[in-house]
């Protein structure tokens, strides 16, 4: 599984993002994320293409690219409900 979150850097959520990714990673050393800004051209394009309508939000990836779970805008989910899609 792959993890993207799609945000807005310097927007409100900015920060709350940033600081989960760094409790993230704290807590789950060996998980990475794919951390896209969506005001990029390969964030925004991401965006379009899974239909993301709300920012932060969050996709578990399965290997062929398809969505397993997704979370649009705040709260962000439980570090526990992401990190388990890290384990497949």
């Amino acid at each position: 599984m792959k993890i993207v979150i799609l945000y807005k850097p310097n927007s409100d959520h900015g920060r709350v993002v940033e600081e989960y990714l760094h409790e993230f990673a704290v807590r789950n050393p060996e998980v990475s994320f794919n951390a896209l800004s969506v005001e990029t051209r390969e964030g925004a394009n991401t965006a379009t293409l899974y239909d993301v309508m709300q920012y932060p939000s969050m996709l578990a990836l399965r290997q062929d690219g398809s969505i397993a779970k997704s979370w649009q805008g705040l709260p962000l989910p439980l570090i526990n409900d992401v990190a388990y899609f890290t384990i497949a």
